[in-house]
């Protein structure tokens, strides 16, 4: 077995468990590569991991072949993996050493039980869908997916945009607002729940179109099967807008022709046999707590 580890932001709160980590894997003899700048900020802090190959690139990563990509951080760090893995799909485990935790749903303190379960294959797979953005011009240096979301914004403190919205070519609507999310149920409990969009299962093959402060109060987030495509007309007062695939940017003009779909490859997932997404949910969001008396 070889895993691959990743990680954000050192934080030196996190070194005994980071230093666990690779104690652990030295002594069930499992080899390990670190990425290349977490590697440096973990030693700068007084981690020694002893002895470790490192990666920066995809391309190294399909050298090095790991079976497993541990992430230490939150679901943002885990969606930063999506630059590593979008041609080779590797199981991802992420470790919360973060806030909410969605996706990184194992605790820090549990480490060793994780890297156990690993070993004995107590798990299974949630594969997750991914959303695929095609554009005019080159853009996101040709790493064009999304795990959570793909969002048109308006760019700076300009006024709102106008969105011109298509279904399978079929026009939908024009969205007066801030802007447009367009979320994988993956991504259906971040910033399109922020912006009063529903919750979908992750199997239920979907995707949310959400306004970001729409003009018209009557206009709602909407739902549609993920075998659609959707395309963009923007237009406003401005000459650049902002798109975004989960948490990278590009700035652009109305002249990219913009449309998103659903990947040909998902996202994998290690889940451990005692969870499941819906203790997940009630857990992060406080389902049925009485706060009454906190």
């Amino acid at each position: 077995m070889k895993i691959a580890i990743y990680g954000r932001v050192f934080k030196k709160e996190n070194a005994p468990f980071i230093q666990s980590l690779y104690d652990y894997l030295l002594e069930k003899d499992i080899d390990f590569v670190t990425e290349e700048v977490f590697l440096a900020q973990c030693v700068a802090s007084g981690v020694k991991p002893r002895k470790t190959d490192t990666f920066s690139s995809q391309s190294d990563l399909n050298i090095s072949e790991p079976d497993f990509f541990i992430v230490l951080g939150g679901d943002g760090t885990i969606l930063d993996t999506m630059v590593y893995m979008f041609k080779k799909p590797i199981p991802v485990l992420g470790i919360n050493t973060g806030r909410l935790g969605f996706l990184a749903g194992e605790s820090k303190a549990d480490i060793k039980r994780a890297i156990d379960n690993l070993v004995k294959g107590h798990f299974s797979i949630d594969y997750r869908s991914v959303l695929q953005l095609e554009t005019s011009v080159p853009l996101f240096d040709g790493v064009n997916y999304a795990l959570n979301d793909f969002v048109i914004h308006k760019k700076d403190s300009s006024s709102m945009i106008t969105i011109h919205t298509y279904v399978n070519g079929e026009y939908l609507n024009s969205y007066w607002s801030d802007g447009l999310i367009i979320s994988t149920p993956t991504g259906s409990t971040g910033y399109s729940l922020s912006c009063g969009g529903p919750i979908l299962y992750p199997t239920s093959n979907s995707l949310v179109i959400t306004p970001i402060a729409p003009h018209n109060l009557n206009v709602r987030p909407m739902v549609i099967s993920d075998e659609h495509v959707i395309s963009f007309e923007i237009e406003g007062r401005s000459t650049g807008f902002l798109i975004t695939l989960d948490s990278r940017s590009e700035s652009i003009t109305s002249s990219v022709q913009l449309a998103i779909k659903r990947a040909n490859f998902k996202f994998p997932l290690v889940r451990f046999n005692e969870e499941n997404y819906l203790n997940t949910l009630r857990k992060k969001l406080m389902w049925g707590i009485d706060n009454r008396n906190i």
